[in-house]
């Protein structure tokens, strides 16, 4: 059993999968770089004293972005992972985050696996999971109305091209679209989590045991008892288990927004600080836009985007650049996670006794 489980598991994860998000990342930036030879903005990359340090600043702040998740996950299950687990934990998640479209959750569920195959039982896993995805809810749900408001939307949409869908006024629609969604299900969330759990879990079965929906009645039978589980396990948490998974979230998805600030920066030694809010904003967006892209975390079009949204800020290598940003921000957590995930499901279903990564 033990053997089929691995099987199973490791069939979710094939190299073709593994390999297709990077295959389509690279061909894009090949493309784009390709396509706009000869312009004056695809000059080389040159790096300097500047670079270097600012290079660093972004690798300081990809490291305070997964630390921070380490803090939260420790924190709510009750530092019931060491360290090292909870990077493993993280790491394995992120794994399957950029292997699975945005717009199908990333992998909250193989997240609830993961967490319940690390020792933590089955209901508090369910807990754990369902409440970081709340909380990152809540940072969409205020960061996105106050970088609109606080930057506007001329700068934001202002400078894009709206002949395409996805710039000028398609992503502006995009963009709204997809914010209320997140924020309509995260209502719907909260009020299963904290008001009143069994009547959504009979009404999300009720609505889909109508005949064109039958087919996934099941699997929301499934998710109304997490969300039963889950709101029973924060019903006796007070605020103090509250607060470090907000600051900690916070603090995560801030530092994820700044990476790129840095890049850009590191390659424009010149450039003043005067854009930089505007860049943070830009990035929101983009990250937002992207949840509704039906690619493996959202290759390909994030490259795209990145041209579009933030090509009036960069004179050199823009496409390059893009490139830059994701080698740094996502390609790692593909090559970590195909190193790490073969030796966990050894540890953790092959051998739970052992005593490896």
């Amino acid at each position: 059993m033990a053997g089929q489980g691995e099987g199973n598991v490791l069939k979710g994860f094939s190299l073709a999968r593994i390999l297709l998000p990077v295959i389509i990342g690279i061909g894009t930036t090949a493309f784009l770089v390709w396509r706009a030879s000869g312009s004056a903005g695809q000059q080389p990359l040159v790096w300097t004293q500047s670079t270097t340090g600012w290079m660093l600043l972004a690798l300081l702040s990809l490291v305070v972005r997964d630390w921070m998740y380490m803090l939260r996950i420790r924190h709510l299950t009750d530092k019931g992972l060491s360290w090292w687990r909870a990077f493993v934990v993280i790491m394995l998640w992120e794994f399957s985050s950029a292997l699975a479209p945005g717009i199908i959750g990333g992998g909250f569920f193989f997240a609830i696996w993961i967490l319940s195959r690390e020792g933590i039982d089955a209901g508090r896993s369910i807990t754990v999971i369902t409440f970081t995805s709340f909380l990152d809810g809540i940072f969409i749900a205020v960061m996105a109305p106050l970088v609109y408001f606080s930057v506007g939307r001329n700068e934001l949409f202002g400078d894009l091209d709206t002949s395409t869908d996805l710039t000028g006024l398609g992503a502006f629609l995009v963009f709204w679209v997809v914010y209320i969604i997140i924020v309509v299900y995260k209502l719907f969330v909260a009020y299963a989590l904290f008001v009143n759990p069994v009547f959504v879990k009979r009404a999300l079965v009720g609505i889909f045991s109508i005949n064109v929906l039958r087919r996934w009645r099941r699997a929301m039978v499934t998710t109304g008892d997490q969300l039963i589980t889950a709101a029973n396990g924060l019903r006796l948490r007070g605020w103090d288990y509250w607060w470090p998974g907000i600051v900690t979230t916070f603090l995560s998805w801030m530092a994820r927004f700044s990476i790129v600030n840095c890049i850009v920066h590191a390659f424009h030694p010149g450039m003043g600080f005067g854009h930089d809010l505007v860049m943070y904003g830009k990035q929101v967006i983009m990250g937002i836009i992207v949840l509704l892209m039906p690619t493996p975390g959202g290759s390909g079009i994030a490259e795209y985007m990145f041209r579009n949204f933030l090509g009036m800020y960069i004179t050199v290598g823009p496409d390059k650049l893009a490139f830059v940003w994701r080698l740094m921000s996502y390609y790692p957590y593909i090559a970590i996670g195909a190193f790490l995930l073969p030796r966990w499901v050894k540890r953790n279903v092959v051998d739970p006794l052992a005593q490896r990564i």
